[in-house]
């Protein structure tokens, strides 16, 4: 065996342990309780900020709503923005029934032109 063969055997050899103790590395990480634990924290806080934007949404449009019930009407800008950008979202992160049924109150409502 000539010393460039015993060269290249050696960089094979080598590559295969390197490339072992990469994925015995990568699957003790993914195997341990750490990384799980920090993977479902960041879960949970993701979580914790789409319940918050649901509750706020729902606040919003539960206060608006009644608003523009004892009104008795809504102008068109209102309607628009109110479904646009508050009923819409928050159907769309899994909202609750009870905006459906304030939606529903406020779709009966007189649409009136906008005063500008």
């Amino acid at each position: 065996m000539s010393l460039r063969d015993s060269r290249l055997k050696l960089r094979s050899e080598v590559f295969v342990v390197t490339d072992n103790i990469f994925i015995t590395i990568l699957c003790a990480l993914l195997a341990s309780a750490g990384f799980w634990g920090f993977f479902t924290k960041f879960l949970d806080k993701k979580s914790a900020k789409s319940k918050m934007l649901l509750g706020l949404g729902h606040d919003r449009i539960m206060y608006l709503g009644m608003k523009y019930i004892e009104k008795g009407q809504i102008t068109q800008n209102e309607y628009e923005n109110l479904y646009k950008y508050l009923y819409k979202p928050y159907k769309d992160l899994g909202g609750n029934g009870t905006v459906d049924r304030m939606m529903r109150e406020i779709d009966k409502l007189k649409i009136v032109s906008d005063p500008y």
